[in-house]
């Protein structure tokens, strides 16, 4: 295999990208192959990046409407719909040509096309038009990603989209049902009713955000409760019907009407690991039904000389989970013995208004499998800097071990939540305790001064609230 590179990627999103320039970095031949005409992924092109660009003009709405609480009036903003879509495209352009320019400085080759296994030791990269190219490798990389899970029975009505067709903004439909309240359907859920659609989401499990414990989830849920045409969860889309007038949605749920009728429908239920798309058979890799690679703690499949990472290994389909696992993939290929993905805690953020974050132990977790702990949690309108700002909605809370003291979980809802877990990931890293954080000073006034309070009420010397005797 002496015209073998060493190491091929399939896929080039955030963890195809990050493991291919590790790859690179510590010395080793690489060829990232991806189909899309630039790096990235469905994250960078069609995901993470464009939904945040468009959630920061719903703020930026928002905002405006808040302003009037506190004697500022500001005319209804108008939206320019090609204008926000050309500033999205234009933040998506910057980053996709800095990964180009990087994998150029690198000499990372990147070949467009689809990547299939050949053998355990190749892959055939197929182009429109064009005859496959065979690539010989030494190690593969398998990072390729996940899809949007469809929902069976519906029409194929061009009105029914999934998240990369919401977020392509072709237009501000007047109304719109999203399936499913978690994390995506409800990003998209706060851009369209930023825009003025109205929005109603219907969520099959009995809170929005599942996973998420529910105290957290309740500030959103109450806000866009005010909101939102209707807000319905343990409810299922039993049907749609497309009429020329519009999509007719009937529903199965307590407390939900028998039928909507709106004129777009997101389908937001879900992602499948794109593991059954590579005809993995041919080079022996295990894929489960589910489209999911297993991997251990070094990124091995199941093939000698064959690693995986991020989405196509299953959850939590995370790029920040992703780019890390590329790291431990390519150390690992270069023979650094110490090299594993052991990562205490990923945090999970939703990108909503109020935004919801969570990292560690979740109280729903605890309960379940009967983890002792004791909470400390924070309501913002004790918070001068939430006061300013008019968001006092938000709550911070610490969980930590009854006798060690030591934190096990954070979670924080409320404005630039995302912006603020990592000071609670960092602390479970380094295995602190409440009186640790307690000590640290925070600037004053901050949001970030909320995660102090919890410590300082854990540790019983808080003089912000009456904690009682």
């Amino acid at each position: 295999m002496s015209d073998a590179v060493d190491v091929v990627v399939i896929g080039g999103g955030p963890g195809g990208y990050s493991a291919a320039f590790r790859c690179a970095d510590l010395g080793l031949r690489t060829v990232i192959v991806d189909e899309r005409d630039t790096l990235g992924g469905v994250c960078l092109n069609v995901g993470c990046i464009p939904s945040k660009a468009l959630l920061h003009a719903a703020a930026i709405i928002n905002e405006a409407e808040h302003a009037a609480s506190i004697g500022i009036n500001i005319a209804p903003p108008a939206v320019d719909l090609p204008k926000l879509r050309e500033s999205t495209a234009k933040v998506v352009s910057t980053l996709t040509g800095g990964l180009a320019r990087l994998a150029k400085k690198r000499d990372v080759r990147v070949m467009r096309g689809r990547a299939t296994f050949a053998s355990p030791t190749s892959v055939a990269v197929a182009r429109d038009g064009e005859p496959p190219e065979t690539v010989a490798f030494r190690h593969a990389i398998v990072a390729a990603g996940s899809r949007p899970v469809g929902l069976p029975g519906l029409p194929d009505d061009p009105r029914i989209i999934d998240s990369t067709g919401a977020l392509a903004l072709a237009d501000v439909p007047k109304s719109l049902l999203v399936i499913g309240g978690g994390i995506i359907g409800l990003e998209m859920a706060t851009v369209y009713d930023a825009l003025g659609s109205d929005v109603t989401v219907v969520e099959a499990l009995d809170q929005l955000v599942p996973g998420c414990d529910p105290d957290l989830v309740k500030p959103l849920a109450t806000r866009i409760a005010g909101r939102y045409a209707g807000v319905y969860t343990g409810t299922k889309v039993a049907s749609v019907e497309a009429r020329p007038q519009g999509l007719l949605c009937r529903l199965e749920g307590e407390g939900a009407p028998d039928a909507v009728e709106v004129d777009r429908v997101l389908v937001s239920i879900g992602r499948r690991a794109n593991g059954d798309l590579l005809q993995a058979q041919n080079a022996g890799v295990d894929v489960d039904d589910r489209g999911v690679i297993h991997v251990d703690a070094r990124m091995r499949t199941n093939v000698e000389g064959i690693y995986a990472i991020g989405d196509v290994t299953g959850n939590p389909m995370l790029a920040h989970r992703a780019t890390h696992q590329g790291h431990v993939a390519a150390e690992v290929i270069a023979g650094h013995d110490d090299a594993a993905f052991d990562a205490t805690v990923i945090p999970s953020v939703a990108y909503t208004d109020p935004e919801i974050a969570w990292a560690g132990l979740t109280e729903t977790d605890a309960k379940k499998n009967k983890i002792p702990y004791e909470v400390a949690a924070i309501p913002w309108a004790a918070s001068g800097r939430a006061l300013t700002i008019g968001r006092t909605e938000g709550r911070t809370k610490t969980l930590f071990d009854p006798e060690t003291r030591r934190i096990l979980g954070v979670g924080i809802v409320g404005v630039n939540a995302g912006e603020m877990i990592a000071e609670g990931v960092l602390a479970i890293e380094m295995g602190a305790v409440t009186e640790d954080v307690a000590l640290s000073i925070h600037p004053h006034p901050t949001l970030s001064e909320t995660a102090a309070f919890t410590a300082e009420w854990a540790e019983g010397t808080i003089t912000d609230l009456f904690k009682g005797r």
